[in-house]
């Protein structure tokens, strides 16, 4: 299974790249995308990472899943974004797994797509979520096709519902055994 991870400058480190490092270990292949003018980034915390692609030259339909990192970046663009929103609405039409953790669930907010779900996030994110069902208790949860996490501290977790969805409770058992969580 292939999926999409969205890099912005000033994403949160652990919420990117940990994610990407989890899901790989478990077996999923993730590429890394940007809307960015620069495949060229620069984490929360200063470390410079390289996009594998820019958002447009990827074929959306050849993935499976959409991971949308938080951090400050979220809260400087996500009233004006439309390309996450967009992309976060394609993957839901097509009833594929989109995770996100943070902050990044304002997009899917905004976007409509947690309307009735349930859902957790960064602790006053949840206003640009409404008409969701926040769970500000769980570190991760997952409401059908869309898994939701806390922040960093829930990494783990969130990586683990994500891929006991896409991969089976087996393979997130193992990601879990395999880091001796």
């Amino acid at each position: 299974m292939k999926g999409l991870l969205i890099l912005s400058h000033h994403v949160e480190d652990g919420e990117a790249l940990s994610t990407r490092a989890l899901l790989i270990r478990a077996g999923l292949n993730v590429t890394t995308i940007t809307f960015e003018n620069t495949l060229d980034i620069v984490t929360a915390f200063g470390l410079k990472v390289k996009a594998d692609h820019f958002a447009k030259d990827v074929v959306m339909s050849d993935y499976d899943f959409l991971i949308i990192p938080g951090g400050r970046y979220v809260a400087k663009v996500v009233d004006k974004d439309v390309n996450i929103k967009e992309l976060a609405k394609y993957f839901n039409s097509q009833d594929k797994m989109i995770g996100a953790i943070c902050a990044g669930p304002r997009f899917l907010g905004q976007a409509g797509l947690l309307n009735g779900r349930s859902f957790t996030a960064y602790a006053g994110s949840e206003v640009d979520m409404p008409k969701g069902i926040y769970l500000p208790s769980y570190k991760a949860i997952r409401d059908h096709n869309i898994v939701t996490a806390r922040g960093a501290g829930a990494v783990y977790e969130f990586a683990f519902e994500i891929v006991k969805y896409l991969l089976g409770e087996e393979k997130g058992h193992a990601l879990l055994n395999s880091i001796l969580f």
